[in-house]
């Protein structure tokens, strides 16, 4: 058995977030033992510490959904990976940690000239950015895209993506010092900062196009306008809802009834008089697909997309310090935790 440290708690407050010291039984037959690198951090690690998450285990659990490390034990099934393989992954929680069991499904060999930090900040955005606009957006050439946190992991890789297949991409952001490097180095058609001229100023980025597909994970007012302004067969994908954030290390309960009460309403009568569509997507339901993982692994693959942007990286005993620049909105890129093994 392997001793490994891991960050544990009971949803409801970050406070609760303690770094323990536990031991790790030998991987199951088809599982693989990961020295863990480095750890990618995702809003629904916020929202699953904060209980928020329906997703989120009953009880004590260590969050965390994406992970880069080495192999360091192979279940006795296991054929495709051995000893040493530098590997990525996604995991139902239990990423928070220096080592972890993992399904061999799960751990995915690295591009031989990535880093671990890139490794860790890759698959939960690229996942949630293809199978968004692809599969379920079904993004074509010349479509006009709205992409929301456009500076965050996903929205980053959304844009890359949308550019490959010769879409035009509008970025919103919560923040002006986000636009410069959306339009120097993301190269972002547009980029929209949003304020109570949203509206106006999507109208004028799209320039008479058709807003033709919406990548959506704000909610409220944002969601509404972007509905609203939608042409006929227009395709949302709702993945996530910002707005629900807050600074705090406890959600603000009074804030999120008001929010929750006075979202925004879709008439499906209306859906079909205006030819519109909005699709939910939760990440955790591609990871039960395993065999659909792996395909559009290979999709994007094609696709030579470059590394992802890691914008923060932090040290282990710095996790928690991590997730709170994190849920604070002003990071750009991806938030990496790095994990130093003695060797």
């Amino acid at each position: 058995m392997t001793s490994r440290q891991v960050y544990r708690l009971k949803a409801g407050n970050l406070k609760n977030l303690k770094c323990i010291t536990e031991t790790l039984p030998e991987p199951a037959q088809e599982e693989v033992t990961i020295a863990v690198r480095a750890i990618g951090l995702n809003f629904a690690d916020v929202f699953a510490i904060w209980g928020l998450y329906s997703a989120t285990p009953k009880g004590s659990f260590i969050p965390g959904l994406e992970y880069a490390g080495e192999v360091l034990k192979v279940g006795e099934a296991v054929k495709d990976l051995r000893v040493g393989d530098r590997v990525m992954g996604v995991t139902r929680f239990g990423a928070y940690a220096t080592h972890l069991n993992i399904d061999q499904r799960y751990a995915i060999p690295m591009p031989a000239e990535w880093n671990f930090t890139q490794g860790a900040g890759y698959l939960v955005q690229v996942l949630t950015a293809y199978y968004g606009l692809r599969h379920l957006g079904n993004l074509q050439e010349g479509d006009a895209v709205l992409i929301h946190s456009a500076a965050g992991g996903v929205g980053i890789q959304a844009n890359r993506i949308a550019k490959t297949y010769g879409a035009y991409t509008i970025g919103s952001v919560g923040s002006t010092r986000k636009v410069d490097f959306l339009q120097q180095q993301e190269h972002y058609d547009r980029v929209i900062v949003r304020g109570d001229d949203f509206a106006e100023r999507l109208q004028e980025s799209l320039d008479g196009r058709d807003l033709n597909l919406v990548m959506e994970c704000i909610g409220g007012k944002i969601f509404e306008i972007g509905y609203q302004q939608m042409a006929p067969m227009g395709r949302m994908v709702v993945y996530g809802s910002a707005r629900y954030a807050s600074p705090g290390n406890r959600p603000n309960y009074f804030k999120l009834l008001y929010q929750f009460f006075t979202r925004p309403k879709i008439d499906p009568q209306k859906m079909i008089e205006q030819n519109k569509a909005i699709m939910g997507f939760n990440l955790i339901w591609l990871y039960e697909k395993a065999e659909l993982m792996h395909q559009i692994l290979q999709e994007v693959g094609a696709l030579g997309l470059a590394p992802p942007h890691i914008g923060h990286e932090f040290e282990f005993d710095q996790l928690v310090e991590a997730v709170r620049l994190f849920k604070s909105g002003q990071t750009i890129g991806k938030v990496v935790v790095t994990v130093a093994h003695q060797n």
